[in-house]
């Protein structure tokens, strides 16, 4: 892995719960409007953003359903989460002036055969595409950062 997005610090796309990047004047307007205190902006960031602030869930699939039922908000919105990962992806590509091994989708948005059909429409031209829904990243890393320590593999630095 050579870059990632902080998406508990609003990196990134849009997730079920995270607002994902935003325009930073009109967040600055929001933090000094004397209207929130840091830890509600902070939890409009991280756990009542993203889905649950358009949408008022943080169910993916509830919001897919919604979508297929006519719910042209949730349709929107849905497809703009879509929109956001692609367009994560292909930035990723070009600093690394496409030189990718592979794109990995993961988490629980993996599960849905439609997201993962719209950013694969957006991306395939990039590199290959490998779906693991789930979440187990932290166990992932867990498990690698113990390997590591233990000095059953050995640590790589990568240069851009």
């Amino acid at each position: 892995m050579i870059d990632v997005n902080n998406a508990l610090n609003g990196d990134g796309p849009f997730s079920p719960e995270r607002s994902g990047g935003l325009p930073a004047a009109q967040l600055a307007e929001l933090c000094f409007s004397g209207r929130y205190t840091l830890p509600e902006v902070k939890t409009m960031l991280a756990g009542k953003g993203g889905l649950v602030a358009y949408l008022g869930t943080n169910d993916f699939r509830e919001a897919s359903e919604k979508a297929k039922k006519g719910d042209e908000l949730a349709a929107l919105v849905i497809e703009g989460c879509s929109y956001q990962v692609a367009k994560e992806i292909g930035a990723m590509s070009a600093v690394l002036a496409g030189n990718v091994d592979a794109i990995i989708l993961t988490g629980g948005l993996a599960y849905d055969p439609d997201h993962i059909e719209r950013i694969k429409t957006r991306v395939k031209q990039i590199a290959p595409i490998f779906v693991y829904p789930g979440e187990d990243e932290l166990k992932a890393l867990a498990f690698n950062g113990y390997l590591a320590v233990t000095g059953k593999i050995t640590v790589k630095e990568y240069r851009g």
